[in-house]
């Protein structure tokens, strides 16, 4: 049975307070995402593969922070780090996916700040 509203928004409130003072993505980033799916009632191990090793456009190989497959990428900063450049890298990891596995949102964040980018025109699917 799914959450109701107001179980989500109780969840989103403990969240925020939870890391509000967060700022390293290497020691902080995983334990932020999971703490982000459960605030839905979703575990990570459902729809979560952290540190997918895939190629970067030009060859270079790299590692997405957080992948969905077929429906959100998450590229993940420090506090303070520029998302345009987060961006750009996200971006980067999308040649080398099969197409089957595209994501409909490219999401990065710097704990503080989130930056969303729907790359479909299509509706909005989330299979779980």
């Amino acid at each position: 049975m799914g959450l109701n509203w107001n179980e989500i928004k109780s969840r989103a409130l403990l969240f925020s307070k939870t890391w509000a003072d967060a700022c390293n993505e290497d020691s902080q980033a995983k334990p932020f995402w999971i703490d982000f799916f459960e605030i839905f009632g979703i575990t990570n191990k459902r729809v979560a593969t952290f540190e997918l090793n895939v190629k970067k456009l030009g060859g270079a190989q790299g590692f997405v922070d957080l992948f969905w497959p077929g429906v959100l990428l998450v590229e993940h900063k420090s506090r303070g780090k520029s998302l345009d450049d987060a961006v750009d890298q996200a971006i980067g990891y999308l040649h080398n996916l099969p197409e089957r596995d595209l994501p409909q949102l490219v999401v990065v964040c710097d704990f503080a700040r989130f930056r969303v980018r729907r790359l479909e025109l299509r509706p909005l699917t989330v299979p779980i």
